[in-house]
């Protein structure tokens, strides 16, 4: 189809709308910037023989296009051969037979020469979409925990998709198609203007400038239609999804016939958007067809007087005009190919500005691996003075200043937004101090590399999320090449091994999306079992057994006792029943330590913070350590 493909599948243009817009605004990057990041790509992309790969695949399509314009000529002197019909009836036919046999030949060569071209190249472009799509991922990953925070998730995964499969299309439609066209124009001229007359030549140039002035005015006319289409597509889509996501709140009201009313209007929209760009897309289609006939016609007339007065055979003016025809054939997909070309290089611009994003946590030139803790009871952790606040909140932490001895264990305590998740980060380096430091046994940790950090540090968080696989890959993930001896080790620690023993395909039972297909209480003590099975030197437990039942907490209480030899421990904890043993509690507030010191020491304080918590908690009794149910 000329001008550009419609409907809801293909390359899929309309999904594109969702985050990046179909239709590229003015202000996008410029070409010779985008083609220079095109070109860079390329040569990242550590394709095999890349450059003798590009060089033959460039020269098998220039001479695709050479032999296209040959071909015809063949042809033409195969007429004129058989017009002559001088000499013998044989000689005759066998000349016209060689002629048309070497029309045949050249163009089934020329036809040819593209789609070895195409084998030739695949590589590099595959190599090269490849090479994009894991670098842009890899530094996504190493971007900081603001850039996470911020992000929609699925925006990016498409960023990256769209990106990388704008690199492939780019290559092929500028590399292979548009850029040989025009290489094809200039021939075609050549040997119209030579080998006939000067306005053959210029016909040819004029109906090809004519036909993609149109194209690209009328593209862009278009682009208004394609905006509405893609918006009310995205909208259906979302809606959709959204309903299917949240099913069970749509049972729990009732609301089936509601959401499927929303969604049938939605399509309704699009439907109404998809006819108007589908008749502006036919409009287009029939002027394109209009100047392609006008100039076959002119051309056929023109060479037809030309013949008449003795000037051209009569294969010279199937030759003149087979010309024609063989260069309105790539231009068919022009208005297709501009548009997919302005909304590509916007979409590989896209991509590659998460390659330019620095990340704000990042390892020094000098940053060092963390060293093995020197003390065997685990690695102390000291902040001194930190200060630290998130754009989006009035209140930070404000000169936090504590030192946990190696082996120790330190509680955190206080209200929500107090600071405890963001003293976690500090630690796991996930956050940099804007003031003071945070050291690991007396170095500052923005001088050790970060992944020497996170592996003598393990986290096992509040909510647990798990990879959509089996739970022995989420238990082994702290450590790939753990043998099934530690992983059941760790496992029989979190008191989740006889739990896996139930399932029909114990270990490998899958857990589903974000682990959604286990309970909270079976999610964290996978968490807790991936976190024992890394043996780390600092063990950080942020309200690790609050969805648990009490027998399972008491259970799993004494577990993590027993865990914390040989390591120093940050506890964050509501139920203060549950760090009650702990070394020291610092208690938060707005950002700032306002107590310190072991639990018998704070609930004797007399209108302290941490006294009033233990009452509340405790219902007023004057001992025991058990929170009410």
């Amino acid at each position: 189809m000329r001008g550009e493909r419609s409907g809801r599948r293909g390359r899929d243009p309309e999904e594109k709308a969702a985050s990046a817009g179909m239709d590229a605004p003015a202000s996008g990057p410029s070409t010779l910037q985008a083609l220079g990041d095109l070109i860079g790509v390329v040569r990242r992309s550590n394709a095999p023989q890349l450059k003798r790969r590009v060089g033959a695949a460039l020269a098998l399509t220039l001479a695709g296009k050479a032999l296209g314009v040959l071909a015809p000529l063949m042809l033409g002197a195969a007429v004129n051969r058989l017009a002559e019909g001088q000499g013998t009836l044989a000689s005759v036919g066998w000349g016209f037979a060689g002629f048309a046999v070497g029309w045949a030949l050249v163009r089934f060569l020329s036809s040819a020469a593209p789609q070895l071209s195409d084998v030739v190249f695949a590589p590099v472009r595959s190599a090269a979409q490849r090479k994009t799509a894991a670098e842009t991922f890899a530094h996504a990953l190493s971007l900081s925990l603001d850039f996470h925070q911020t992000k929609r998730s699925g925006s990016l995964s498409r960023t990256l998709e769209r990106g990388s499969r704008a690199v492939d299309f780019l290559l092929r439609i500028l590399a292979f198609n548009l850029g040989p066209t025009v290489v094809e124009l200039a021939l075609a001229a050549a040997v119209l203007g030579g080998r006939y007359d000067w306005r053959f030549a210029a016909v040819a140039v004029v109906v090809v400038v004519v036909y993609a002035t149109v194209t690209f005015g009328m593209a862009n006319w278009r682009l208004e239609h394609r905006r509405a289409m893609n918006a009310a597509d995205s909208e259906a889509a979302g809606l959709s999804v959204d309903a299917l996501l949240n099913y069970e709140t749509v049972k729990s009201f009732g609301a089936e016939s509601r959401a499927a009313g929303s969604y049938d209007r939605a399509l309704g929209t699009y439907v109404e958007a998809a006819l108007k760009a589908n008749t502006s897309l036919a409009m287009l289609n029939g002027i394109q067809a209009l100047i392609m006939n006008l100039g076959l016609g002119v051309m056929a007339v023109m060479a037809g007087f030309e013949a008449a007065a003795g000037r051209m055979g009569p294969g010279d003016v199937t030759a003149a005009v087979l010309i024609l025809i063989s260069l309105y054939a790539p231009l068919n997909i022009l208005g297709f190919a501009y548009r997919e070309i302005r909304q590509s290089f916007i979409d590989m611009e896209e991509m590659l500005k998460v390659t330019r994003q620095a990340p704000q946590v990042a390892d020094a030139a000098d940053a060092i691996d963390l060293p093995p803790p020197r003390d065997s009871r685990g690695a102390a952790i000291t902040f001194d003075g930190v200060g630290f606040r998130h754009d989006a909140r009035a209140n930070g932490l404000d000169d936090i200043s504590f030192h946990a001895a190696p082996g120790t264990t330190t509680a955190l305590v206080g209200p929500s937004g107090s600071g405890k998740s963001t003293i976690v980060k500090l630690a796991l380096r996930l956050l940099d101090p804007q003031a003071g430091r945070v050291s690991i046994d007396g170095l500052d940790a923005r001088g050790v590399t970060q992944a020497s950090l996170r592996r003598a540090v393990a986290l096992v968080p509040q909510d647990v999320a798990l990879f959509n696989d089996s739970i022995r890959a989420n238990i082994a993930f702290a450590r790939p090449d753990a043998g099934d001896a530690a992983i059941w080790a760790a496992a029989e620690a979190a008191e989740l091994a006889d739990f896996i023993r139930e399932l029909p395909d114990g270990m490998m039972t899958r857990v589903g999306e974000r682990g959604l297909k286990l309970s909270g209480g079976e999610r964290q003590r996978v968490g807790i079992a991936r976190a024992l099975l890394a043996d780390p030197c600092v063990l950080i437990l942020d309200e690790a057994t609050s969805a648990l039942d009490s027998r399972t907490e008491a259970a799993i209480q004494k577990t993590l006792r027993r865990a914390r030899a040989g390591r120093t421990t940050l506890v964050v904890a509501h139920r203060l029943s549950t760090i009650a043993d702990a070394d020291q509690i610092l208690v938060l507030k707005a950002g700032r330590i306002v107590e310190r010191g072991a639990h018998h020491e704070l609930v004797a304080r007399q209108g302290g913070e941490y006294a009033a918590l233990w009452r509340k908690q405790t219902r007023g009794a004057r001992t025991g350590v058990q929170p009410p149910d």
